[in-house]
């Protein structure tokens, strides 16, 4: 039986909510318009963290972005569409065999800027629920971090206040519940869990300009999640 011949890659899978939607940015195949996630094959002096953030800021502009990776798709049939394939080796000029990718996971909030650069390689925000058919196994990716997000909630909720702005409303909360999860909380049940979250506060400050009764903000207070987080330790 013979070794594989393989290429290692990186792809980034990044969400930022709306407000109303889970979205997640992507861009365009180079010389298409189809869609996918920002990736790379990696240079041979790089580590697969360093090639990530290069693929981040190569292909959207972002910097220093916090990226967790999550995991190692090594599927035999990544590349079993030729038009993949043929559109890799056009892009990289040489021959690819067996390709591994190194799968990285980061929250962001929406409104953060791209670039020119971004912009000229296609990148956008696409809501989850619109995303296309893409190259390779990168719906299945998505899944999977999807997954990995619900995982990251159970064990550490800071993370969850990544996409939100620093002041938000219940509503917009539970929203971004739905939208992960994928269902819907009942809107009382849904209170009673976060009267219990000691580190989410209420301000006296509300909404304006709104044609529905207006809302209280909240935010996350870091100081009482990291006191509640001793506590359980």
């Amino acid at each position: 039986m013979e070794y594989m011949y393989a290429h290692v890659s990186v792809d980034c899978v990044v969400f930022g909510f709306d407000g109303n939607e889970l979205n997640i940015l992507l861009i365009e195949k180079e010389g298409t318009s189809d869609l996918k996630l920002p990736g790379s094959l990696i240079y041979q002096p790089e580590d697969t963290d360093s090639a990530a953030q290069r693929v981040l800021y190569e292909l959207t502009g972002i910097r220093r972005m916090s990226l967790k990776q999550f995991k190692c798709f090594s599927s035999p049939d990544r590349a079993a569409d030729a038009r993949d394939v043929a559109w890799l080796e056009t892009t990289y000029g040489h021959p690819v065999g067996r390709l591994i990718t190194i799968a990285y996971l980061s929250l962001c909030k929406i409104n953060r800027t791209l670039s020119a650069v971004a912009r000229s390689s296609g990148a956008r925000w696409c809501p989850v629920s619109a995303v296309p058919a893409m190259p390779f196994d990168h719906n299945r990716i998505v899944e999977e971090s999807l997954g990995e997000i619900r995982q990251w909630i159970e064990t550490e909720p800071a993370m969850l206040f990544e996409l939100l702005p620093a002041k938000f409303t219940l509503a917009e909360l539970r929203g971004l519940y739905q939208a992960i999860y994928r269902k819907r909380f009942d809107i009382r049940n849904f209170c009673k869990k976060i009267a219990r979250m000691a580190y989410v506060v209420r301000l006296d400050e509300q909404q304006t300009d709104v044609a529905h009764r207006a809302a209280h903000y909240y935010k996350f207070d870091r100081i009482a999640y990291n006191r509640t987080r001793r506590a359980v330790e």
